[in-house]
């Protein structure tokens, strides 16, 4: 399975979980594997969430 597959269904994981919960998922709401396999594909946790459109990007410019 290519990168960019397993990045995809990273966040789609966190799509559905959002939906299922009917809030922003966290870190908690997942098993260890999964927790390690998302950040592992989308980066740390607010990036994960960010990449699956959950959450808005942070405009690091001042």
């Amino acid at each position: 399975m290519s990168t960019d597959r397993k990045k995809l269904m990273a966040q789609e994981l966190l799509r559905q979980k959002s939906r299922e919960l009917g809030r922003t998922p966290r870190k908690e709401d997942f098993d260890e594997v999964t927790r390690s396999r998302i950040k592992a594909f989308l980066g740390p946790w607010p990036r994960a969430l960010e990449a699956a459109g959950l959450k808005e990007k942070r405009n690091n410019l001042k």
